[in-house]
């Protein structure tokens, strides 16, 4: 297998790197260390340390949902945002980044309300979209976004 031939993916549990085979993807790859699954359509929380990682490294693109447990659209977008996940899988990684918990990063991507989503491709900011959306629009916007 050539490097080309596989993505890096960073587990959204232990935060290890992974090397993916592409063609393997839909398979339901786990981690190397800690055996979490890595693109099976679930919705992923982050930590900081994690969310770096994974929005700088990894060789899928992925969108993040800027959130908090007190944000009652937040809470009322979460199951389209699952539902969103597993439309998008397994090419796409859609993952949660609690703002409460993580006002560092929340500050350092410019987050000024939520919730909000950015996407990221190939360690770079793709496209953002604010507020609550259903789950068909945040595919058709990242559908949009990534070509």
């Amino acid at each position: 297998m050539a490097l080309a031939d596989a993505v890096r993916l960073t587990c959204p549990d232990c935060g290890q790197g992974n090397r993916v085979p592409v063609d393997r993807l839909a398979e339901g790859p786990k981690c190397a260390v800690c055996g979490a699954a890595l693109a099976d359509g679930r919705v992923a929380e982050l930590d900081a340390a994690t969310h770096d990682k994974a929005t700088r490294n990894d060789g899928l693109p992925v969108l993040v949902d800027y959130w908090a447990p007190w944000c009652g659209p937040c809470r009322m977008m979460a199951p389209e945002f699952a539902k969103a996940a597993k439309a998008l899988a397994p090419g796409v990684r859609l993952m949660k980044l609690n703002t409460e918990d993580h006002p560092q990063v929340s500050a350092r991507a410019g987050i000024r309300g939520i919730p909000a989503l950015i996407l990221y491709r190939n360690g770079r900011e793709v496209a953002r979209l604010a507020g609550a959306r259903p789950a068909a629009d945040i595919v058709a916007f990242v559908r949009q976004n990534l070509g």
